[in-house]
């Protein structure tokens, strides 16, 4: 940014530092955000280029488990998964390799070294004792290592690799300090860790949370991209990464850890097992840390009793084949899983023994991601992190189940309730597994269910995707009267992860409102299902619904689905058309006390005197609404049209604040696809029209931020400077300070 806080350069900062990102996030980006995850594949080439072959990304333990409290097994998976995930993103093999919260022990850098990784980053804590590569007397470092280099560190077995150690005073400036209020700021820490005391090339290096950049300390990227550009235009110091240090200035000392440490609990490794006193609130207990571990170690050894157990008809070495798992996980074409069972199998396999296989893998997969570290740092069992990875769990399970492995929820849930909760509501472990966790597992009957009660809303074509799994339409049955609507169908159902087929028939009545009542079952043929539909219609017919819930019942028992069953965004999608609803039947009415008294608050507003709060709501709703459906052809014009200029006019005059966020949406799509057009050819008719459309957008409060917008417009600038002068209108208006 410039002194006057216009924008001089956007830059890509992953290009200049180092960086790891989970393949969990990775995942989304791939899906949700493919420019930014695009972005970060191409800062690593960057990097590489740049710095002789050794790229900025950093690969990670696959999910995020704490190593020293894994098993030795599942050391060994979790470091094979991460370097297969990494390798299939980034094209390359990773040298170093993230440990989660830096947790490590002996056995867990010897799996490090083992699978080839050159080098890891860990707290300064975490260092026991150094020595000359060519003395043989050690030295006790406490928390006083010299951060400044690279140390050796060789395994008993002598697989050896290279530790770094962060610079503990810059890393708390950055994630707990001012260091990140001002680009100058951060330069000046970072400086800071040089010394004219060390007479060897010196490393100045931090490690922190990726957050720390714009979520803890706001704008703390902008900050982080000022520092960059300063030290590169300064040149007191050369940017680098790890990898690129390391092969210039190979280790001169070798250094031993303390086992069972970790850069964020003062307690090793305590804080995920144990109640070791840290937290986020003082005011909550986390007793129910080492009874939740403990279940999930119990639910482990029944899970790889299974495995090993089952999997060994199946497979050649089943640890062997688990290892391998992540290029399925990855792939799961047809292809991949083919070559797969090809190495894999002990025999050959027919359909119905590829699908064991596969849900034999994907119990193993639920079970490792239940370790995921974000479980037991926070206070509360009943957290959002706690009750994912029992979800993990409860994965598990429904796989041991399904594959004839016995009941084991009862069991697991007694374990639980020796875990406390810190809200009576919840009461323990247990408490929070039924009400949170149990009904959110996805399972079959679940997706049939959340496919009847959204085909009400929906216009599903023959096949349709819902969450992992394939729905086909095999038969439907509709009646309706306006008030009530009763669907009946059978579906034949794929899970795209196991390959398993089934069919399923079901019913459901919405009888107004958010009110559904559904059933599912298997499908036990067509005698049965024709007697049920007949049944059901002529009930439907006599128009007692209460008598229709009891044949519903009866048809389809146990606990009937509803509304809550469903997955999350359709369900917000159809509360919404609910709402819709009950607003447009009130409409009139809103729109008659508005046209009734629109003088009267203009008059009331001119006269300085108070507008009735009631006056005011409909007036909101009203002009929000009008000026929401006027919005509604702009993504395909990418014209304001001049109604909602005077619908602005009017709520300004009257000093009305609106709830646009329903035109959030089309506003976004409309600014984007001037932009696609902008950027085909900058002219400055479509300059104006850009322009015209984010001043509409910024003057009705519209939040969709100008972050995209002035990313791209910024590479167009770039890679169109002969478009310049008919650009500049637009930098002018986006806060860019850019020279000809």
């Amino acid at each position: 940014m410039s002194a006057d806080n216009r924008i001089l350069d956007i830059v890509n900062t992953y290009e200049k530092i180092s960086f790891d990102v989970g393949p969990t996030l990775l995942s989304w980006l791939e899906r949700q955000r493919p420019d930014v995850y695009a972005k970060i594949l191409e800062a690593d080439r960057l990097s590489r280029r740049a710095r002789g072959g050794h790229g900025n990304a950093i690969a990670q333990v696959y999910n995020h488990a704490i190593m020293p409290l894994c098993t030795r097994r599942d050391k060994v998976t979790q470091v094979r998964w991460g370097i297969e995930d990494f390798r299939h993103r980034f094209g390359r093999d990773p040298e170093g390799m993230w440990l989660p919260e830096t947790a490590a022990d002996g056995e867990s850098l010897e799996v490090l070294a083992e699978a080839g990784i050159k080098f890891t980053i860990l707290a300064p804590h975490q260092a026991r004792r150094i020595r000359p590569l060519d003395e043989a007397t050690w030295r006790d470092v406490g928390d006083k290592i010299d951060p400044s280099r690279a140390y050796h560190w060789r395994g008993p077995g002598g697989p050896s690799l290279a530790l770094f150690f962060y610079d503990t005073a810059i890393s708390r400036a950055i994630a707990f300090g001012d260091a990140l209020s001002r680009g100058e700021v951060l330069v000046e820490r970072l400086r800071g860790g040089l010394s004219e005391n060390r007479a060897w090339p010196q490393l100045v290096h931090c490690a922190t949370d990726g957050e720390s950049y714009g979520h803890h300390t706001r704008f703390g990227d902008m900050a982080l991209a000022a520092a960059l550009e300063q030290i590169e235009r300064e040149r007191f110091a050369t940017l680098t990464n790890h990898g690129a240090f390391l092969e210039a200035h190979p280790p001169t000392h070798e250094a031993e850890i303390h086992d069972n440490f970790s850069w964020s609990c003062p307690h090793g490794v305590e804080r995920w097992r144990a109640d070791c006193g840290c937290r986020t609130r003082g005011d909550r207990h986390q007793r129910w840390r080492g009874p939740l571990r403990a279940a999930l170690d119990w639910l482990r050894d029944q899970v790889d009793l299974l495995f090993e157990r089952r999997a060994d008809l199946l497979l050649k070495d089943p640890w062997e084949a688990r290892d391998d798992y992540i290029r399925v996980v990855l792939d799961r074409s047809r292809d991949t899983l083919g070559d797969y069972f090809a190495r894999h199998r002990r025999r050959p396999l027919d359909a119905s023994e590829q699908v064991a296989a596969i849900r034999l893998l994907e119990m193993q997969r639920q079970r490792l991601l239940m370790y995921t570290s974000c479980g037991w740092f926070f206070d509360e069992i009943s957290g959002l992190e706690p009750v994912q990875i029992q979800k993990y769990a409860a994965m598990a399970i429904q796989y041991v189940r399904s594959l004839g492995g016995g009941a084991l929820e009862e069991e697991f849930l007694r374990r639980l309730a020796t875990a406390p909760s810190n809200l009576p509501e919840f009461g323990d472990g247990a408490g929070t597994y039924r009400r949170l966790v149990r009904p959110a597992v996805v399972d079959l009957r679940r997706v049939v269910a959340h496919y009847a009660i959204s085909s009400l809303f929906e216009s599903y074509g023959q096949e349709e995707r819902i969450y992992c799994y394939a729905v086909r339409r095999l038969d439907e049955q509709v009646d309706a009267d306006g008030g009530t609507a009763l669907r009946i169908g059978r579906v034949s159902v794929r899970a795209e992860i196991t390959g398993e087929t089934d069919e399923a028939a079901y019913a459901v009545l919405h009888y107004g409102g958010h009110d559904f009542h559904c059933g599912v079952h298997s499908f036990t043929g067509a005698e049965a299902y024709d007697a049920m539909v007949a049944d059901l219609r002529q009930r439907y017919a006599r128009g007692s619904v209460s008598d229709l819930v009891r044949a519903l019942d009866r048809h389809f028992p146990g606990e009937p689905y509803t509304l809550r069953h469903l997955f999350l965004e359709e369900r917000r999608k159809i509360l919404a058309r609910v709402t819709e609803s009950v607003l447009e039947r009130n409409e009139v009415a809103y729109r008659r006390i508005w046209e009734e008294n629109r003088k009267l608050m203009r008059y009331l507003r001119d006269a300085d005197a108070t507008v009735p709060e009631a006056l005011t709501m409909v007036a909101r709703h009203v002009l929000a609404h009008d000026i929401t459906l006027e919005l509604g052809p702009v993504e395909m014009t990418g014209t304001v049209p001049e109604r909602v200029v005077e619908l602005m006019d009017e709520a300004q005059a009257l000093g009305l604040s609106l709830d646009m966020s329903a035109a959030s949406p089309p506003m976004r799509r409309a600014v984007a696809r001037a932009m696609d057009v902008l950027t085909a050819d900058p002219t400055p008719e479509r300059v104006r029209a850009a322009l015209a459309l984010i001043e509409c957008a910024q003057r009705l409060g519209v939040r969709f931020g100008l972050w995209e917008t002035q990313n791209r417009f910024f590479e167009v600038w770039r890679g169109r400077p002969e478009a310049r002068d008919a650009l500049r209108p637009m930098a002018d208006r986006l806060g860019f300070h850019l020279e000809p």
